[in-house]
């Protein structure tokens, strides 16, 4: 949630602000500004309420030049969006700019002691709070200031810091929320993520929590929490500039789910061997999965659903105790950690807040660690370290809506399963193998389900306009539905819930009336008769059904429902897999077809970085 840019070179800086907020929009935001230092050292502010379109208007108005400049996409956390709860923020005298994101906890005591020190607030956010501060701080060296200001700051930060009597430098600082640094060529940058630096270097530092750094002409300078020089070895970013980019797509959020087969053939690949039994890919020794005695996975939204599928998969495979948690109830429950057991962290962008804090609360109470994570270098990955860390290799994910992040985490959670069923004897050598040769096929199925967006799109067209959507299944098919409730909510606005299918005589069924649209999910033969038995129940009451359905199971489906997407047959547990795809082009189709902006859903962000 919300973005932090910074610039300092040779350059105009605005523009270049603008372009790096521009690539930063997908993680959410409701107002926009940035600030910049002129030639006369003085700080010139320019922020707007709603799109940053609002933002590049106002700067063909009223422009603003300068080579050293913050910029920042806000998502509200501390006052209603507007014009003034904007940021940047400066002091009184408007001669220290702040960009943050974060929250800062402590901000009403700090507000109570500025203002008795003369400090006039404007407005709602503990923002501001940071500008005075600073000002309060401030005798000749804003290095000295910032530190003895984080050392005063409770809470999450990622700051950008300017001001007009060190017009040449440009301070970050951080604690629990991402920030990425580089430089090329006499030009340093700053930013929350790195879609916003690809145009301009792909050498970077990622900043430690309570580290500082100041940037300049000479390059980039970084110091811990006491002042002390910090050494950090440069991340290269291989990514290629168009994977953050559309690609010709009509939205990123279609992109990414067109981009699935090839994501999971590339968290596969690094963890396919010829050898039988080599897990080398896992940093657990046969002896250690055969001591384990339950799996914590925990994690938040899309990521719990993927953790879900992990849970069914590994208890299934590896005939181990698993418990799928919400990371935002892990730390409130005071939770029991036995001897031998396993906490996995599942975070598509490494930095998920509550994700973290339940990592951290794990750790202390003694459990061995380990994380799924798409993103290098962040601090998920850094806290249980890359040998403990599973990448799930999807590319950067740009829209809201997560897809192939989706994808990929469930892959690494079979992957798992089977490597930890192998290595504790509860799977059979010849179903080992069996598994692990399907994973290679499920690219190219991948691809097939692909051809269903048509279908969905004409189908779309007349169920867009409905209010409510209930999403129904049985086993791994449950798990699926509750992902799929989730996109359809996240981009199209539409009440949508995802029920046990058994469950819906307990209640749920009298929800149903004629017209309400059920989409049923069928991948698992084994519980086919019990999830009919509930369709009919469904049908009945003249709900209209429509099943995502394996080929296999279409003649026995087809009575019972009045319209069936197929997909490929599959292994079991590798069906909701392909499932999942039609799922995200139905969500993707309705909200297209209702008008919505896909790639950025109003109130969400794409990294939940604060509780």
């Amino acid at each position: 949630m919300c973005g932090i840019v910074g610039y300092i070179g040779q350059r105009e800086a605005a523009p270049i602000l603008m372009d790096g907020l521009d690539k930063l929009s997908y993680r959410g935001y409701d107002s926009a500004g940035i600030a910049v230092i002129d030639g006369t050292n003085k700080i010139n502010v320019r922020k707007a309420k709603g799109k940053l379109e609002n933002l590049v208007n106002l700067l063909e108005t009223s422009p603003i030049t300068g080579c050293v400049g913050i910029g920042h996409t806000r998502w509200a956390t501390h006052g209603e969006p507007s014009d003034i709860n904007a940021h940047p923020h400066t002091d009184v005298k408007g001669g220290i700019a702040v960009v943050h994101n974060g929250i800062i906890e402590n901000h009403e005591s700090l507000r109570n002691f500025l203002t008795a020190e003369g400090a006039v607030f404007i407005s709602q956010t503990d923002t501001e709070v940071i500008a005075h501060l600073l000002n309060h701080l401030y005798k000749g060296n804003m290095k000295q200031a910032l530190l003895r200001a984080i050392s005063m700051l409770e809470g999450s930060y990622a700051l950008g810091v300017v001001c007009d009597e060190e017009p040449g430098v440009l301070y970050c600082a951080r604690n629990d929320s991402p920030l990425v640094i580089g430089e090329k060529d006499g030009e340093c940058f700053a930013a929350s993520d790195i879609p916003a630096l690809l145009s301009h270097t792909r050498d970077v530092i990622f900043l430690k929590d309570k580290e500082i750094a100041r940037l300049d002409k000479s390059g980039i300078s970084v110091y811990d929490a006491y002042g002390t020089p910090c050494q950090h070895p440069l991340f290269h970013v291989d990514w290629d500039i168009s994977s953050a980019e559309k690609g010709g797509y009509a939205h990123y959020m279609l992109k990414e789910i067109h981009e699935q087969p090839e994501a999971l053939q590339k968290t596969y690949a690094p963890r396919r061997s010829q050898n039988p039994g080599d897990y080398a890919w896992l940093p657990i020794s046969p002896e250690d999965a055969r001591n384990l005695r339950k799996i914590s996975i925990v994690a938040c939204g899309t990521a719990y659903h993927a953790g879900i599928v992990g849970k069914y998969a590994i208890e299934r495979l590896a005939r181990l105790p698993v418990e799928a948690e919400i990371a935002s109830e892990y730390r409130y429950r005071d939770p029991i950690i036995g001897e031998n057991e396993l906490f996995i962290a599942v975070s598509q962008s490494g930095e998920t807040a509550d994700t973290l804090a339940a990592l951290r609360e794990a750790k202390r109470r003694g459990a061995r660690v380990m994380a799924v994570c798409n993103v290098v270098g962040s601090t998920i990955a850094r806290e249980v370290g890359d040998a403990n860390t599973l990448y799930t290799y999807a590319g950067p994910e740009i829209a809201v809506a997560s897809t192939k992040a989706y994808m990929t985490q469930a892959e690494v959670m079979l992957l798992l399963a089977i490597a930890l069923g192998d290595m504790r004897g509860t799977l059979p050598r010849e179903r080992v193998d069996a598994l692990l040769e399907e994973l290679v096929t499920l690219p190219k199925k991948a691809e097939e389900v692909l051809k269903t967006e048509e279908h969905l799109q004409r189908f779309a067209s007349t169920a867009s306009q409905k209010k409510h959507v209930f999403f129904v299944g049985r086993g791994l098919d449950y798990a699926l539905s509750m992902e799929a409730a989730l996109k359809l909510k996240e981009v199209s606005y539409i009440f949508s819930e995802a029920y046990a299918a058994g469950e819906l005589k307990h209640g749920p069924i009298a929800l149903l009336q004629p017209g309400r649209l059920v989409v049923a999910t069928i991948t698992q033969p084994s519980l086919l008769d019990k999830t009919l038995s509930n369709l009919r129940e469904v049908t009945a009451r003249g709900a209209r059904v429509v099943a995502i359905c394996r080929e296999s199971l279409q003649d026995k489906v087809r009575d019972s429902v009045e319209e069936i997407i197929a997909i490929p047959d599959a292994d079991d547990l590798f069906a909701p897999l392909l499932a999942v795809i039609p799922l995200q082009l139905f969500a993707y189709c309705m909200a297209v077809a209702r008008g919505c902006d896909v790639d950025k859903p109003r109130n969400l962000a794409k990294s939940v970085t604060v509780e």
